[in-house]
């Protein structure tokens, strides 16, 4: 692993705020064409450049880069957690358990919000938290937690889930089951800067967390043995990261639907550079 500069700290940060800015000249070019002077010009008035831009194209860009935010750590943890590089933030069960409730909210025709908050992003993140807490209770039946009862866990879980998903998504009308489609595609067609407000406290915590958990993780690529001898408390760690991992991964799930690929490939590619 390289060291982490500030020269390579400005590199980053200056690369994804150019991807943003990049995004946005993309939106421009291939959306609808939208007035810049006039949007700014009319800051807070109703007009259709302003809301294309504020109220559209921006907080879809800022959110996707708040679930990549989540999304690729979640990932790295992960694959230290389980020692795979193959796994993601979704292969113990977390987008499953979001599906399942995304689509239960969706079936039932629910349409009241809570707090600002709709109710598919609330059975998403609930859908998710029931996901996170039955592997848990089938991964540690004598108080440890091994690594392929986890993952076996999460496998099983996770095709439970499914499995009810897709029986929901069947007996449903087919207005609902295109609705139901089109969400767990996953993507940001339906977001705000609320959804990005709800989110990103969830993100920054997680981030914070398990980026005090980074020297027991890379110790515990070495094996649970040889990080024990170091010093670390290898059962608190795997716990603790498990947790707040899925959390985040639940947190970026409940206003994105189950974008795949993100937490498995970003975090080897951000290794060629950091």
């Amino acid at each position: 692993m390289k060291p982490l500069t500030i020269q390579r700290w400005l590199l980053t940060n200056g690369l994804l705020l150019a991807l943003l800015a990049v995004t946005l000249a993309v939106c421009a070019c291939v959306g609808v064409p939208i007035d810049l002077r006039d949007a700014l010009a009319n800051w807070g008035k109703p007009n259709p450049s302003f809301d294309i831009l504020f109220r559209t194209r921006i907080p879809r860009v800022l959110l996707a880069a708040v679930v990549g935010a989540a999304l690729a750590p979640a990932g790295v943890v992960f694959q230290a957690l389980l020692r795979n590089p193959l796994a993601d933030p979704y292969i113990l069960g977390v987008s499953a358990g979001g599906s399942l409730g995304a689509v239960t909210a969706i079936a039932l025709g629910l349409d009241m919000t809570f707090l600002g908050i709709s109710p598919v992003s609330l059975y998403t993140f609930a859908g998710a938290l029931l996901a996170i807490a039955l592997v848990y209770a089938i991964a540690r039946p004598r108080g440890a937690v091994g690594v392929n009862t986890l993952l076996l866990a999460g496998i099983i879980v996770s095709y439970f889930l499914s499995a009810i998903t897709m029986a929901i998504t069947y007996v449903s009308d087919p207005y609902q089951s295109q609705k139901i489609l089109r969400w767990l595609m996953g993507g940001l067609y339906l977001v705000s800067f609320q959804d990005l407000a709800r989110s990103l406290p969830w993100v920054v915590a997680g981030f914070v967390a398990m980026f005090a958990l980074a020297r027991n993780l890379n110790l515990l690529t070495f094996g649970e043995e040889s990080a024990l001898q170091l010093g670390v408390d290898v059962e608190r760690t795997k716990k603790v990261t498990f947790v707040v991992a899925s959390l985040v991964t639940a947190a970026a799930v409940s206003v994105s639907g189950p974008i795949g690929f993100v937490g498995l490939i970003v975090p080897h590619a951000m290794r060629l550079i950091v």
